[in-house]
């Protein structure tokens, strides 16, 4: 039994206000899910940073000023799907650089790495597998400049004080003169955003529902998924999106494995997912504070998403 999962859901399951950590929406199922949540055409956030990637490759690498060669270390690579437009850019330019992603799943580096020996052959590929920082650590002392990448608008699922903490971190263990390029999604019509994350074929729901039954499966638990319904808000002046599953009764639910009885009232909300927008004026704050340069921001032609390059101060 995974206990860090199993202390999580207990802290997050018997607070006054419930809620789940996202982090564990992504079981294999829940993976599968995501897949089709990126593919429906009202899901915008992958095409606009695909778009990046693919036309501005070129714009990118001119803005790093690296003198060669440079590691590229991506944190939480998964399918690499994004990135490898700007690794084929980089390649096809015989441009001297080594690819470091670093993800916590064996299997997906594996894949990863498959693919990109099949489709660059000569790419240098260096997985990691584990966390971010002890890796990262280890570089600290090279003389071989670094571009994290760090992408898909991951940034958006953290509250503020814990993105501060996350992009600090990031500063302490990269070496000066090291970049980050960011992934973020910008405020916008908030008709726009709400028909991304509250789709109408009910595929966000279905993925926030195979929490409760990865819940079920794991900790022996019966939560009936029936009895609960998917909701989300989004607040266009803080650039909040969040997502609840709710209570349609007053119910029980038995964790077995856990030994514990959590009761629901009717009508009553789990938080599941904080999904923030941004707007350009909040993103070079951010990047101030936590002790970055903002040295441009690479946007896609509807101005949805940035990809924003970092430099360490």
């Amino acid at each position: 039994m995974d206990q860090t999962f199993a202390n999580d859901i207990i802290q997050g399951l018997t607070s006054k206000e419930k809620h789940l950590p996202s982090k564990y929406f992504y079981d294999d199922n829940g993976s599968h899910i995501f897949q089709e949540i990126m593919k429906m055409p009202e899901y915008y956030l992958t095409d606009s940073e695909f778009e990046i990637l693919s036309l501005q490759a070129n714009q990118i690498h001119e803005a790093l000023k690296f003198s060669e060669p440079f590691n590229i270390i991506e944190l939480g690579a998964g399918d690499g799907f994004k990135t490898y437009k700007l690794l084929e850019y980089l390649q096809k330019n015989q441009i001297n650089c080594h690819y470091v992603p670093i993800d916590i799943s064996q299997e997906a580096m594996d894949i990863l790495t498959k693919s990109l020996n099949d489709r660059l052959p000569n790419l240098v590929v260096k997985p990691e597998v584990g966390d971010y920082f002890e890796i990262l650590k280890q570089d600290r002392f090279s003389n071989v400049p670094n571009l994290l990448l760090f992408l898909g608008s991951n940034i958006g699922n953290y509250l503020e004080d814990d993105a501060f903490e996350l992009l600090r971190l990031f500063n302490q263990n990269m070496k000066k003169g090291d970049k980050l390029l960011i992934g973020i999604d910008l405020k916008k019509n908030p008709l726009v955003v709400r028909k991304a994350y509250f789709d109408a074929g009910g595929i966000t729901k279905r993925f926030n529902l195979n929490l409760l039954i990865r819940i079920n499966r794991e900790f022996d638990a019966d939560f009936k998924i029936d009895d609960f319904d998917f909701y989300c808000q989004y607040d266009a002046i803080s650039g909040e999106v969040k997502s609840f599953l709710v209570s349609l009764k007053k119910q029980e639910v038995h964790l077995k494995k856990l030994d514990r009885v959590i009761t629901f009232d009717q009508n009553e909300l789990i938080w599941t997912e904080l999904s923030k927008k941004y707007s350009i004026e909040e993103i070079e704050e951010l990047a101030t504070k936590t002790g970055f340069y903002v040295n441009k921001h690479f946007l896609d032609c509807k101005h949805y998403f940035t990809d924003s390059l970092w430099e360490k101060k």
